[in-house]
Formats: structure tokens, sequence, C-alpha cells
């Protein structure tokens, strides 16, 4: 019964001293890192997708421009398809 003890026992006390610290740690860790919000480089590149979506939302614009003198039924057409 002893041996079965100290087969448990190890273990357990394995985890407790070494594992769940480091596990405790890692996890506050993180939790600090998402509550500060977005990192610089996070920060670039939502402001370089922001630029790259605005300029495509200019394209957009131009193209639905370009399409209404060349073709001004096209939007009626599009829709019914």
């Amino acid at each position: 019964m002893e041996g079965w003890l100290i087969a448990i026992f190890v273990p357990v006390l394995a985890f407790l001293v070494i594992v769940a610290p480091l596990w405790i740690i890692f996890h506050y860790r993180s939790v600090a890192r998402t509550k500060d919000g977005l990192s610089t480089g996070e920060r670039a590149e939502l402001e370089e997708m922001i630029e790259v979506a605005n300029r495509m939302a200019a394209r957009i614009e131009t193209l639905e421009a370009i399409l209404d003198v060349e073709s001004p039924g096209w939007r009626e057409s599009s829709s019914a398809a």
C-alpha cells in the first residue's frame, strides 16, 4: 500500500511544485498582455489594413462611377441575376 501512495504522491507533488506555479505565471502574463490592448506591431498592421481598405473603397467607387457612365443600367441588371 505504501508503494501505491508514493506512486501517486510524487507526481502530484511534482505537479504542485513545478507545473502549477509556471502555469499560473504564464496564465496571468497572457491576461496582462490582452488587457494592455494592441502591441505596437499589431497597431501598425491594423493601420496598414485600414489604409488598404480605404484605397480599395476608393477604387470601387471609381469603378462604379465608370460603369454608371458607360453602362447606366448595370446596377439593375446585376441585381436581377
